[in-house]
């Protein structure tokens, strides 16, 4: 595996939540409520984010760099109240990292002989 920036290393391996509103926001600005949508559709509502987790998650993830907060990106129809957020350039490397790690991880399973079995 390649050498990553410790900073990166750091964050690793990263919360499920971590990783899937990363994924949400690699498409584009969102709103908290958009990123809730977002996950819950990529993941076929296997993971369902409540408010209180996205937001405690959205503030860490402020705090470490990974996501920013957007200033005014307010449309007429929008609501005042929401915030919206962007990923980071440190926070597009830490999901390009994580993604590397969980790949690795496939191919050490898969050199094992676990495959998943498909019903």
């Amino acid at each position: 595996m390649a050498t990553i920036d410790p900073a990166v290393a750091d964050l690793l391996p990263l919360p499920p939540a971590t990783f899937h509103i990363l994924l949400a926001l690699s498409g584009g600005e969102r709103h908290g409520y958009a990123i809730i949508i977002d996950v819950e559709s990529r993941t076929d509502g296997s993971l369902r984010l409540s408010a209180g987790t996205l937001y405690r998650s959205l503030a860490r993830m402020v705090e470490q760099g990974l996501i920013a907060e957007v200033g005014r990106r307010r449309t007429r129809d929008d609501d005042e109240r929401r915030r919206y957020y962007r990923i980071t350039t440190f926070g597009t490397a830490v999901a390009r990292a994580e993604m590397a790690r969980l790949t690795e991880l496939v191919k050490l399973a898969k050199a094992s002989g676990l495959t998943p079995r498909i019903a």
